[in-house]
């Protein structure tokens, strides 16, 4: 069942890419509109059937009744008024920023029928080439509605997402970027820590349980460095809260404190089988 007449996708990456491919697999948009800095991006995203047209002249945005930007923090931040100056004030916007405060303080005042979306789904591999339909099956959608935020564009958002075959959920912004802070921004830190560390006449050695601790530290770094200055003071404070738990640790062994240990090895294993 189609939601919209057209729908325009500005940053026809891995998430844009794998949303066009969705929208168009389902027959949501009767046109798919692709927007992207580099042709070769929106070539490859022809041929793949993900967009019916695209151009890296963002005029061609213009008729949209729906569009996502799928771009890092700040690309979003610094498009917002030139998107806003060409499409209607009827027309939906949403992104899939990764952190959320920043976004929805900026763009709620640019837009009329503005929703934060941010699609918990993903890979360490880039580009419109690794993009797939399924890419948001049995995924989770935040969104982040602010107090002002149009309900109607925020159910229609809903029933996008729901279409795209994720379960939706709404926080507040700040809201999100605690909990991001926690469940995506700190695991990241912490593989490329990890990694960053290891001595490389060891990596010969490593079996499956380095290569799935630091699986994501092979994600994009002008990507995840934007994302981690963008929600920087949450991140700190968790970072603070893991250095606690961290020298609680080098305390047990420290003191040869065999009981805390296995208390603290237990203690987490009944956490993370709490996530399936």
């Amino acid at each position: 069942m189609r939601l919209f007449n057209k729908i325009a996708i500005v940053g026809t990456g891995l998430i844009g890419g794998s949303i066009a491919l969705a929208i168009k697999k389902n027959r949501l948009a009767d046109k798919v509109i692709g927007v992207s800095r580099h042709k070769e991006s929106l070539l490859l995203a022809k041929r793949k059937g993900a967009i019916d047209i695209g151009s890296c002249d963002l005029g061609i945005i213009k008729d949209a009744q729906l569009v996502i930007l799928a771009m890092p923090v700040d690309a979003i931040i610094k498009l917002a008024p030139k998107i806003s100056a060409i499409v209607s004030k009827d027309c939906i916007v949403t992104d899939v920023g990764s952190t959320k405060e920043d976004i929805v303080s900026r763009l709620k005042g640019v837009f009329t029928n503005y929703v934060g979306s941010h699609p918990l789904a993903g890979s360490e591999k880039r580009g419109i080439a690794n993009a797939r339909p399924d890419l948001f099956k049995n995924s989770l959608c935040i969104l982040t509605p602010a107090r002002d935020t149009n309900n109607k564009a925020l159910k229609k958002l809903q029933v996008l997402w729901g279409r795209l075959g994720a379960k939706t959920a709404l926080l507040s912004p700040s809201g999100h970027d605690k909990a991001l802070s926690f469940v995506s921004h700190l695991p990241h830190v912490v593989a490329f820590s990890l990694i960053g560390i290891m001595p490389k006449q060891y990596l010969r050695f490593a079996s499956t349980g380095l290569k799935d601790t630091t699986r994501i530290a092979a994600s994009e770094s002008e990507l995840w460095a934007a994302i981690l200055l963008s929600n920087r003071k949450n991140i700190i404070q968790a970072m603070e809260l893991l250095r606690v738990n961290m020298s609680r640790i080098k305390s047990a062994l420290q003191k040869k404190d065999l009981d805390l240990l296995t208390l603290i090895v237990k203690q987490a294993k009944a956490k993370r089988e709490l996530l399936g």
